[in-house]
């Protein structure tokens, strides 16, 4: 069945739209009272495995801010962990790999999967929340480009400044491109199998390549982010998002994305100009904008919307995900006047 608000798809696609659409990235989530109540004492980890409770907190933003689409619940390192590795995640301390990827051995042993037998739970979120949705609005799927992935699985979790990834990627880089082939790969199958499930749209989330430098990302993580998109093909929009991103975006912009989105260090319509209106753009509003009053959040959309009038499409969104800090009202005054609402 068709899409009743095709809005976000239109855009990616860069078509004509009546008016802008706008979703947040990490909408489901601690600043929600109702995502706290279904988390309460719940391993992060547990959550994003349990069907029904992954697609309650899904589905929270668009019953109450009306967000133009709904983005599974679930978490980047999901396929980190089939593949072998073993992953402790919480929302407080981040993500801890007890035994991190440091040698070509520890390389060899990790296996590209079946994303629907060895995470099976990921397409059964997928599919009830496709039903619970009825087409309102798009459902978007993600996963984690292959140089933050293996930032994590090679730090062993968060960093400073990655210096034990950068050392393996330049002391040894055939074991560092050994296993960005098998997160590319793995990325991959996991993002087909999404669109088989039935999502409208995907985001692949880059989040620390912006430590690298233009040379380092055309060399190390920009080809296997190719080979992701080219694996997975065109049939639904696909969105890169790098977080610190501003000395990357043409470099981003011949990634195969149909959507690069961009965070608030940009000028919105620097990217459009540096772009060239070869692809959509996503963002870019502060998150810490929303810790504001009312009014900053009116003036940013306003500008946000006046630099994006030349992208040939644009979403709106934060330039990262939401604080947990953030009102509910300053959640909904953002959605509200980016719809035009307001």
């Amino acid at each position: 069945m068709p899409l009743k608000n095709d809005l976000l798809v239109r855009a990616a696609r860069c078509q004509p739209v009546e008016r802008t659409p706008v979703w947040m990235m990490r909408q489901a989530g601690r600043y929600l009272p109702e995502y706290r109540a279904v988390r309460k004492d719940l391993p992060f980890l547990t959550l994003c495995k349990t069907v029904d409770l992954a697609v309650e907190v899904s589905l929270q933003p668009l019953r109450i801010l009306g967000v133009d689409a709904v983005i599974m619940f679930s978490d980047i390192l999901i396929p980190v962990e089939a593949m072998g590795l073993e992953v402790h995640l919480t929302e407080k301390t981040g993500p801890k790999m007890p035994h991190p990827v440091r040698s070509a051995a520890d390389v060899e042993a990790l296996r590209v999967p079946d994303p629907v037998e060895t995470m099976p739970f990921v397409y059964d979120i997928i599919r009830t929340l496709k039903r619970e949705i009825a087409d309102a609005v798009p459902l978007l799927g993600f996963a984690g480009a292959p140089w933050t992935l293996a930032a994590y699985m090679i730090e062993g979790g968060s960093s400073k400044n990655y210096h034990i990834i950068k050392s393996l990627m330049y002391s040894e880089p055939a074991v560092f491109h050994r296993l960005m082939e098998k997160l590319a790969d793995t990325q991959a199958l996991y993002l087909k199998a999404q669109i088989e499930a039935g999502i409208d749209a995907l985001q692949l989330f880059d989040s620390w390549a912006g430590e690298l430098s233009p040379e380092d990302f055309a060399t190390f993580a920009l080809p296997y982010i190719r080979r992701v998109f080219e694996q997975v093909g065109s049939a639904v929009p696909r969105i890169l998002y790098v977080n610190g991103s501003a000395h990357l975006l043409e470099g981003m912009a011949a990634s195969g994305a149909e959507v690069l989105s961009i965070d608030w260090r940009t000028d919105l319509a620097e990217a459009v100009r540096r772009t060239q209106g070869r692809v959509a753009l996503q963002g870019n509003l502060d998150p810490c904008r929303l810790l504001g009053p009312r009014e900053g959040i009116l003036r940013g959309v306003e500008d946000i919307r006046a630099k994006a009038k030349d992208a040939p499409g644009h979403i709106m969104n934060l330039g990262h995900g939401i604080l947990p800090p953030t009102p509910v009202e300053n959640a909904q005054t953002f959605i509200a006047a980016a719809q035009g609402r307001l």
